[in-house]
Formats: structure tokens, C-alpha cells, sequence
């Protein structure tokens, strides 16, 4: 659980990302390289809880930001099916996070030529997919003027078909990630 703990306050002062959050939580306490680690989902209750202690009148309004942001680029990219995933989709994002979409299409390089038509600056990685097989991440930086700052939107592009996997739910039965019709009920609900 110290494990968890020193990750969930790395993930929301520093932004990172659980994996890593995790491997500099074991380096940080000197332990065992081949230490086990907290799944994700202990991570992220530790998240929520450092969330609810220390930033519950800044991490509302951010989140929020966020949120807003990603339905403006998933209604840009709205023919590429654009699920929202990450932590700005489960609720637990800050101004640091970054805003991940996942994509759903049948040619990849169509999202990169309809980037190019909007004017987009972007670069080009591989990642490993919510499959574990990798896929092309295009990341962008974009100007998220209600937290005056630049925030990274990463487009993660998968097959057509992996849309039927992609909502599969947690072991407390939350989703993974979510379409805009799912992102506006949240928001209106907010």
C-alpha cells in the first residue's frame, strides 16, 4: 500500500503515468528492483483518496477544463469514433494530465491526412494499444485556454473492429473509456 500511496501522489503532482509512477515509487524507497507492484486499481483508489485530501477545490474545476478540451477534439475527429480513456475519462485528472482518445478506424493513415487538413502539428509513436498490441499514438500539444496552459492530446489509433473489446468494464464494473454520448452525461451531470 506505501507502494500505491508514494505512486498516487507522484501521478497527481508530477503527472505521470501509473507504470512509471509505480517503477520510481520502488526506486524512491529503495526497495528490490523485482519488488511486486500495486495493480492499477489500487493505484488509482489511492489516487482518488489523495485527490479528495489535497487538491478538492482545485481538481473539479481542472478536470473539468479537461474534459471539455477532449470534446471538442473528439467532435473534430467524430468520423474516427473517438472514445475517451485515461484520467480524464475515470475522474481523476489535473491540470498535468494529458487527454488520451482512442480511435477507431479503418485506415490509420486517414487520421494523420485529416490532422494535416485541420493544420495540425503532431508527432508519430508506437504504443502499445488497451490489447497490448502496438499502435500507431499521434500526440499532439493544444492550447486549453480555461487552464491557460498547453495540454498533450494523444490519439491512439486502433482497428475498426477492436470497438467491440474497447468497452469492456473494470472489476467494479466502471468503464475503461467512453464515446461523447457517454462524455456529455458526465458532464451534464457535473
Amino acid at each position: 500500500m506505501e507502494i500505491a500511496a508514494t505512486a498516487a501522489r507522484m501521478v497527481v503532482e508530477e503527472g505521470l503515468e501509473y507504470g512509471v509512477a509505480k517503477q520510481r515509487a520502488v526506486k524512491q524507497m529503495r526497495l528490490p528492483p523485482r519488488t511486486a507492484l500495486p495493480s492499477n486499481d489500487v493505484v488509482e483508489a489511492e489516487v482518488r483518496d489523495y485527490l479528495d485530501l489535497f487538491c478538492a477545490d482545485t481538481q473539479p474545476t481542472e478536470l473539468r477544463a479537461l474534459r471539455e478540451l477532449a470534446r471538442v477534439w473528439m467532435k473534430r475527429l467524430e468520423v474516427f469514433r473517438p472514445h475517451l480513456g485515461g484520467a480524464v475519462w475515470r475522474g481523476t485528472a489535473t491540470r498535468l494530465s494529458d487527454i488520451y482518445l482512442q480511435l477507431f478506424c479503418d485506415d490509420s493513415k486517414s487520421t494523420e491526412i485529416e490532422l494535416i487538413n485541420q493544420g495540425c502539428d503532431y508527432q508519430v509513436t508506437r504504443v502499445n494499444g488497451f490489447l497490448g498490441q502496438p499502435v500507431d499514438a499521434l500526440s499532439l500539444s493544444v492550447a486549453c485556454p480555461a487552464l491557460q496552459t498547453h495540454v498533450g492530446v494523444h490519439l491512439l489509433i486502433h482497428d475498426h473492429d477492436d470497438l467491440r473489446g474497447a468497452l469492456k468494464p473494470d472489476t467494479q464494473g466502471r468503464s475503461w473509456r467512453g464515446d461523447i454520448q457517454a462524455l456529455n452525461r458526465i458532464l451534464e451531470a457535473e
